[in-house]
C-alpha cells in the first residue's frame, strides 16, 4: 500500500508546488511532477523497502509469501537501497540522471511484478504478493512514471540534443 500512498503524496506535493510557484509551461510542470515521483516513489519507497527487507526480514518475507531466512532477501534489500539513494538524489541532477534512475527502477519493478504474478499463479496469495500492492506498486505506478519520463525525454531532452548536434 505504501507505493500508492507515496504516489499520492508525490502528486499532491507537485500540484501544490505548481500552483504556489505559478509554473505554467508544460515542460516545467512535468519536471516538477517527475522530480516529485522520483523522490517519493523511487527514493522514499526504495529506502522503506530496504528497511523492511533488512530490519524486518521475517515479517516482510511472510507478507510476500517467501520462506523466512532467505539469503536472497538481503540482495533485494540492497537493490532497493540503491534505487532509494538514486531517487533521493535525482532532483539535484540533470534529467538524463533521472532517465537512468527511472529506467532502472521500472525494469526492477516490472521484473518484481512478473515474479509476483508467477508466484500468484502457483498459489501464493500472500498480501504483498497479490492485489493492489503488486498491480499498482510494481505495475501501474512504474508504468505511469516510466511513460512520463519517456515523453519528457523525447519531447525536450532528445530534441535539444538533436538541435545541439546540428
Amino acid at each position: 500500500m505504501f507505493p500508492i500512498i507515496f504516489f499520492m503524496i508525490a502528486l499532491l506535493y507537485a500540484f501544490i508546488r505548481i500552483f504556489r510557484e505559478k509554473i505554467i509551461t508544460l515542460k516545467e510542470q512535468i519536471e516538477v511532477v517527475l522530480k516529485s515521483i522520483i523522490f517519493f516513489n523511487i527514493g522514499c519507497m526504495g529506502l522503506l523497502a530496504f528497511y523492511a527487507h533488512t530490519f524486518m526480514p521475517d515479517e516482510t518475507a511472510r507478507s510476500i509469501g517467501w520462506p523466512t531466512g532467505n539469503p536472497f532477501q538481503f540482495e533485494v534489500a540492497v537493490a532497493n537501497l540503491a534505487f532509494g539513494v538514486l531517487g533521493i538524489i535525482s532532483p539535484w541532477f540533470r534529467p538524463l540522471f533521472w532517465a537512468a534512475t527511472v529506467m532502472g527502477n521500472v525494469i526492477f519493478l516490472f521484473g518484481a511484478a512478473w515474479g509476483h504474478f508467477v508466484q500468484w499463479e502457483l498459489g501464493d496469495a500472500a498480501p504483498y504478493n497479490s492485489g493492489p500492492f503488486v498491480w499498482f506498486g510494481d505495475g501501474v505506478i512504474p508504468l505511469i512514471y516510466g511513460s512520463l519520463m519517456l515523453y519528457y525525454y523525447y519531447r525536450w531532452i532528445k530534441s535539444s540534443e538533436d538541435e545541439e548536434g546540428k
